[in-house]
């Protein structure tokens, strides 16, 4: 019997391929009995062959079944179809530790809490007498609820009765893909214990030995034992010992390594002889008992202050300042004398990092302020302890943004809810200082002045640090649109910006109460200022270092590298990293996660895709349905270019722009012969029947601006970009008038405005008989979708409630879709006319949407019928972006 999609095995029905491995193959399944979603495993032929093979297994699997615990995958049924061996097992969501470590090794904080979860997963199981056998990274997979061991114990069960060949008898030649042998030598060679490999019985022991190989592998991104071949391999395990951790990762505890040690001892009695042991010693390094023995100690002051629990984030910090217990002050001689070090902060359990303005470090190194969204999509500011596993939620700062420290670290300042606030580290209530809505930035002096940029299209100003009335601390010049990022110098009287136009030294340095402004050169993101005479910025995800003189305010030298995959947003033209005056670096890594075009029907059921996996952005399809646009990133630079599919997978993709600069979302024009598209502050339309015809349609942006939709007679684009006295607004720019031969093309000065509020207002689209806009505004306090007649008069509809986002229409206008802030898929009925009868939103499905900053939007495309729906869809989901600790960052610039 052949397996593929459609078939019933019992009462699961196949729906599609998961993999395949030496255990047989695996398929995404429907228990049609209790609708859920499963994952079955189809047995090979010649691991149930024989009666007494198959009732082993039975009598295993129903022990395992027993089996029940958070970290460990659910056998939930056994089968025989027609021959067939088959698991029933949990469905999960993730990616394997195997995929997870080809991108590296993990962070020591995320080792440490995988690590602890899979012992405990192990003791749980070696007290119900079970043995795993095969443990290694491909039988991990990475949940956003945590580990989840897979293959529990089967190995053993589906053993040959047999006498198994001797070692040597096995092939010589080591594939690039490790295998599970048939045979007493069950599992994969770099993770067997030496007892497995002399052909003896496995036991607990062989496992912990297998989790010490998976440790270290967690820990380097290198396996503990390698080899050539086979037989070179083996000779490894049985002979020698894998070089400490810490040769490869210099912050690494001491402590960890002597664990990973003892779990890769080679006899049996010699190892720890419990999986709750190596997790008790786990979960005290992950608590700080780990201090002593701290690798390379050099000399550091110390402050009269509380002492820091010492944590693995301090042992980090350890091997390259006190070995003493102490805090993060550098002494200046210590620091320029040692090497760098590094450790990763994790967010909270169940959060995760905002994808932009998340975070700031103290003035003196010692906390972290970190923007954190919760499962609910709530975002919220945190303070964390350099030398500490624990962060605190500081209350009533929903919303937060771009926070910023005072000067001696008491408060931080941040923007949310359309103003600027300041809240004490040690929490309390916040505190209102004036409006900013849409906050691009601030800095604190010590004389009480904080410059802020209160929205994307400003200049900068200045506030009491009590509150009052700003006023503005720069001009603009002739052909600048923004200025943002403000950075206090040493001084507390000048301070770096951005200006954001087409003058060619776009980085400034101002001056408190006076006009007095100097170019000193030409920068792509923010920049910030690091002693002792730095200026840090980033480039397309790396991170430079320039000599800056602060007394004669000159940059000089070429950029030197200090870090890589800093992550950043060309949208904002802000990279993701903070340094504090005394030496630490702070960045958040560049994760961008590649997705699918996956086709979906009106009840979240997979049926099709569209393309390859890559790195797509905001799919949008043609009027008839038959033709995708879709904005495609490079991983390296973050910037896109637009390609065209067909919709399903019969049609080669077509690469539609090759010039650089940024794109957002592309849109068709209603006869689907054209795609209007975005460059770096102009538009241009693309006719795809005709390449030479292509026409520049907008010149002259300046500043945010993003298309939104055109009118279904093609005469009206619909705009949001951000007008100075307001926030995101909705403007339209006519292009009725046909352009003569030559003339110019429009400018953003021939758009009128269609809705202009103090509330953001964007993604708006045209209904398909041109006499409605749904679009989404944050009035209520965060965004819904609202209709509003078009052109006019008429006031809103609210259509959702709970936050939303990307309304998009039926064809035939009789129905609206929207995402919510949990990535559900609604559907709204709209009535007929003459009076708009709409009906209650209900859910069609649960998504795993990509989404974008700019007002939220969502990456997904409604069929014209409305019968099934084009989602972009991760292809690891939850991927965790850590933070990373750079101490003594300037050691970097001497390698």
């Amino acid at each position: 019997m052949m397996i593929s999609a459609g078939t019933r095995l019992g009462p699961y029905e196949v729906l599609a391929p998961l993999g395949a491995g030496g255990m047989g193959e695996v398929w995404k399944a429907r228990d049609t009995r209790l609708e859920r979603t499963v994952a079955i495993k189809v047995l090979p032929e010649h691991l149930s062959s024989s009666p007494e093979s198959r009732q082993r297994f039975e009598r295993e699997a129903k022990t395992i079944s027993q089996l029940s615990h958070p970290h460990i995958c659910a056998l939930y049924d056994v089968g025989n179809q027609d021959g067939i061996e088959y698991l029933v097992m949990e469905y999960l969501e993730g990616e394997t530790l195997a995929e997870r470590l080809v991108k590296g090794p993990l962070p020591l904080e995320q080792t440490l809490r995988y690590g602890i979860e899979i012992a405990d997963a192990l003791d749980r199981a070696h007290r119900q007498g079970i043995v795993h056998r095969d443990l290694k990274p491909g039988n991990v997979m990475l949940t956003k609820s945590g580990v989840k061991l897979l293959d529990f114990g089967l190995a053993k069960a589906v053993a040959p009765a047999s006498a198994p060949s001797a070692a040597t008898s096995l092939p010589t030649m080591a594939g690039s893909i490790p295998l599970t042998q048939e045979g007493t030598i069950l599992g994969t060679f770099q993770y067997m214990a030496p007892e497995q490999l002399d052909g003896k019985e496995a036991d607990p022991r062989s496992d912990i030995f297998a989790f010490g190989a998976v440790l270290y592998e967690m820990a380097t991104g290198r396996k503990a034992f390698s080899g050539k071949s086979q037989a070179s391999l083996i000779g490894a395990i049985l002979k020698d010992d894998p070089a400490p951790i810490s040769a490869f990762q210099p912050a690494t505890p001491p402590s960890l390594d002597r664990v990973v040690k003892a779990c890769l001892a080679k006899e049996p009695e010699d190892r720890w002889q419990t999986a709750h042991d190596v997790m008790l010693q786990l979960r005290w390094i992950a608590e700080g008992g780990s201090q002593a023995g701290v690798p390379a100690p050099i000399a550091a002051k110390r402050r009269s202050r509380e002492r820091l629990a010492w944590t693995v984030a301090a042992l980090a910090i350890a091997a390259a300042l006190a070995g003493a217990a102490g805090t993060l002050l550098f002494a200046r001689r210590a620091q320029m004398a040692s090497r760098p070090a590094r450790a990763s902060i994790l967010p909270p359990e169940g959060w995760s990092f905002a994808l932009e303005g998340s975070l700031a470090v103290s003035p003196d190194g010692d906390n972290v302020a970190f923007v954190a969204v919760s499962p609910q999509r709530k975002a919220s500011l945190w303070v964390r302890p350099i030398g500490s596993l624990t962060a605190r939620l500081l209350p009533d700062t929903e919303g937060a943004s771009f926070p910023f420290w005072s000067p001696d670290g008491r408060f931080l300042g941040f923007f949310a809810d359309g103003k600027l606030k300041k809240i004490e580290a040690s929490g309390g209530a916040s505190q209102t200082l004036c409006d900013a809505p849409t906050g691009r930035g601030g800095s604190w002096n010590r004389d009480g002045v904080i410059l802020f940029a209160p929205r994307a299209r400003s200049v900068i100003y200045r506030v009491s640090a009590a509150g009052g009335e700003p006023r503005a601390a720069t001009q603009f010049l002739e052909k600048e649109g923004s200025h943002r990022w403000p950075f206090f110098l040493p001084d507390g009287r000048h301070f770096l910006f951005r200006a954001l136009g087409s003058n060619p030294d776009n980085l400034v340095v101002g001056l408190l109460d006076s006009k007095e402004r100097r170019p000193v050169g030409r920068e792509t993101l923010n920049v910030a200022y690091a002693a002792p005479g730095y200026l840090l910025s980033a480039r397309e995800g790396n991170l430079f270092a320039r000599q800056f003189d602060a007394g004669r305010l000159e940059a000089h030298g070429e950029p030197v590298l200090v870090a890589g995959q800093v992550a950043f947003e060309p949208g904002l033209v802000h990279a993701e990293f903070t340094v504090s005056e005394q030496g630490t670096l702070l960045y958040r890594n560049s994760t961008l996660v590649p997705s699918r075009l996956l086709w979906r029907d009106r009840e979240g059921k997979e049926i099709g895709s569209v393309g390859e996996p890559a790195y797509y952005r905001f799919p949008r399809l043609s009027p008839d349905g038959r033709k995708i646009v879709v904005r495609q990133l490079d991983p390296r630079t973050q910037r896109g270019d637009l390609w065209l599919y067909g919709t399903g997978r019969e049609q080669a993709p077509i690469r539609l722009t090759t010039e650089p600069g940024p794109r957002t979302a592309a849109i068709w024009s209603p006869d689907g012969r054209s795609i209007l598209y975005q460059g770096s502050g102009e538009f241009d339309r693309k006719f795809l029947d005709n390449p030479g015809s292509d026409e520049k349609i907008l010149t002259g942006a300046g500043g945010p601006v993003s298309l939104s939709d055109l009118s279904p007679d093609g005469m009206n684009l619909l705009l949001y970009h951000v007008a100075i006295e307001t926030a995101w607004d909705l403007v339209e720019l006519p292009l009725s008038r046909a352009r003569k031969a030559g003339e110019a093309p429009r400018n953003l000065s021939d758009a009128k405005p269609f809705l202009a509020t103090r509330f953001n207002e964007g993604d708006g689209r045209f209904s398909p008989d041109g006499k409605w806009i749904a679009y989404v505004s944050d009035e209520s306090g965060q965004f819904e979708v609202y209709l509003r007649p078009y052109p006019g008069p008429g006031g809103a509809i609210r259509i959702s409630t709970g936050g939303a986002v990307s309304p998009q229409w039926r064809r035939d206008g009789r129905e609206l879709f929207y995402m919510t802030g949990d990535h559900k898929l609604m559907s709204v009925a709209i009535g007929k006319e003459p009076t708009l009868d709409v009906a209650k939103p209900r859910l069609l499905f649960e998504t795993s949407v990509m989404t974008e900053s700019v007002i939220d939007r969502a990456d997904y495309a409604a069929a014209p019928d409305g019968e099934s729906f084009l989602i972009n869809t991760p292809v690891v989901e939850n991927l965790v972006s850590p933070l990373t600790v750079l101490f003594n960052w300037p050691a970097e610039l001497r390698k």
